[in-house]
């Protein structure tokens, strides 16, 4: 695949190149076939270091395997972030203290943590219906995301996304794009791309997509964003990262009007502390980052073409 778009494509000289993968998934034969393929950043689905953990969340790796594959990992990439899931039943603000403490212990630049999501249909969504385990606290939730912060704050982790913390040179240049409304290729099933002003998927069937493919079709469908569609997307991710949402950028590419509406639907969460203007740029405290989508969805425009 790589081989295959240096042949086609104009790529820039130290592109970020990176594969995701489960501690289950990596040796050092695997790490070595990744450098000589030209992949520079591994992205590794850690979730926890506690074996309690990995158990309620149903996945494939243990705790040792979470730490003996990043013991590899760092022998051969110097790019590494590492996930974790933090809000999970039963698991104190202690142990995702620990956590924390053990991924940092590694010296990896790049951490993605996220709030544990109870899916649909899944077994941890049977178990706490059936009262086997404890549901998601949402105030340990919020206690564990602003640890966090403090935690990796005091490491000079830069908190660039509200899931993301990085070192100075270390933010993902991929995730990166998406926020900050760069145009994206998407190859492969269910893959989505952006061009800027429209938006495609890829269908989701494997052999379907193959087929098409053997017919030079590409079986994709498409959405043109309308200007409140590429407003609500602009003040959804603005507020997420650190380059908040610029008034004058919003006044440039969306009119007075929408500039108008923003200021009035921004105000009461200034007054709330959740909000806060910086020189023209509107973004989240300490307090409101938690809330940051939802603050998001009351700045959303509607019935505007």
């Amino acid at each position: 695949i790589i081989q295959t778009i240096y042949k086609h494509y104009k790529v820039v000289s130290n592109p970020e190149i990176t594969i995701e993968a489960n501690p289950d998934d990596i040796n050092q034969e695997k790490l070595k076939e990744m450098l000589r393929s030209g992949i520079n950043r591994l992205s590794i689905g850690i979730q926890s270091f506690f074996e309690e953990d990995l158990k309620l969340m149903n996945r494939a790796h243990n705790a040792q395997e979470s730490k003996a594959c990043l013991e590899m990992a760092t022998q051969y990439f110097e790019n590494i972030s590492l996930d974790l899931i933090y809000g999970i039943p039963g698991s104190s603000n202690l142990r995702w203290k620990e956590n924390i403490q053990t991924a940092l212990s590694y010296n990896t630049p790049h951490l993605s943590c996220y709030a544990l999501t109870v899916e649909s249909g899944t077994a941890l969504e049977s178990f706490i219906k059936k009262g086997i385990i404890e549901g998601v606290d949402d105030l340990q939730v919020q206690e564990q995301f602003l640890i966090l912060i403090d935690e990796l704050t005091q490491h000079d982790y830069i908190h660039y996304e509200l899931s993301n913390f990085a070192k100075e040179g270390f933010y993902s240049k991929n995730n990166s794009s998406y926020w900050q409304g760069k145009t994206y290729l998407g190859i492969g099933p269910s893959a989505h791309s952006f061009d800027g002003n429209q938006r495609s998927w890829n269908v989701k069937n494997n052999s379907k997509y193959i087929k098409a493919l053997t017919q030079n079709q590409i079986p994709t469908e498409k959405e043109i964003l309308s200007t409140t569609d590429q407003y609500n997307e602009y003040i959804m991710t603005g507020l997420r990262t650190i380059w908040g949402v610029s008034f004058q950028k919003v006044e440039q590419n969306f009119g007075e009007n929408y500039l108008k509406y923003l200021h009035q639907q921004a105000q009461k969460h200034i007054i709330g502390h959740l909000l806060y203007i910086d020189d023209g740029i509107l973004r989240t405290t300490r307090k409101g980052k938690f809330f940051s989508d939802g603050i998001a969805s009351d700045l959303f425009k509607l019935n505007l073409s």
